[in-house]
Order: structure tokens, then C-alpha cells, then sequence
């Protein structure tokens, strides 16, 4: 597949981008080389390359999910600059 100038200066239109013809020549030769590129990449053979998420062999370390005691009230609002009974109390924000 190749790239025109005239196709890309459609798509600067569909995205409302005022390209010039330096611009427009610029991406079409970029877009024609990225599609060359993955016209390479088609042509690896992967069948025998398991499918994976991430590079590395990664796992996810999680701790056990136990139930724990919750602070108390008092605990919970100790470090707050106002309260009002047992809730925090923040500034107005809506007019």
C-alpha cells in the first residue's frame, strides 16, 4: 500500500489539520516507511513464539486478602485539619 499526499492531505482534513505541502510530503514519506516496516514484521515467522502480555516474565505479587480490624472514628480524624462530629469537614465548593 502507498501513502499519497493526497491521501494524507485527506485525513489532515477529516482531522481538521492545516498541513502544508512540506508537511504533507513530510508524513506521507513517514507513513509509507512505517507501513514498509510492518510489511517486514509480517514476514517473521511467530508460529512457533508463545503469545504474551509483557516482555519479561513478570507475575503480579499480591499479598493474601484478610480481613483486618478498621481504624477507629477517632484514628480516622486525627490528622484532619477540621472536623465536624465523625466526619471530615472540607470547604464549600459548589456555589
Amino acid at each position: 500500500m502507498n501513502i499519497s499526499k493526497d491521501t494524507v492531505k485527506y485525513v489532515a482534513n477529516l482531522a481538521r489539520l492545516g498541513l502544508n505541502d512540506e508537511e504533507l510530503e513530510k508524513f506521507s514519506v513517514q507513513l509509507n516507511d512505517i507501513l514498509q516496516y510492518i510489511e517486514q514484521l509480517k514476514e517473521v515467522d511467530i508460529s512457533k513464539i508463545q503469545p504474551t502480555a509483557h516482555v519479561l516474565d513478570i507475575k503480579n505479587v499480591k499479598r493474601e486478602d484478610k480481613p483486618a480490624p478498621s481504624l477507629s472514628i477517632e484514628e480516622t480524624l486525627s490528622n484532619s485539619p477540621q472536623k465536624e462530629g465523625s466526619f471530615f469537614k472540607v470547604p464549600k465548593v459548589i456555589e
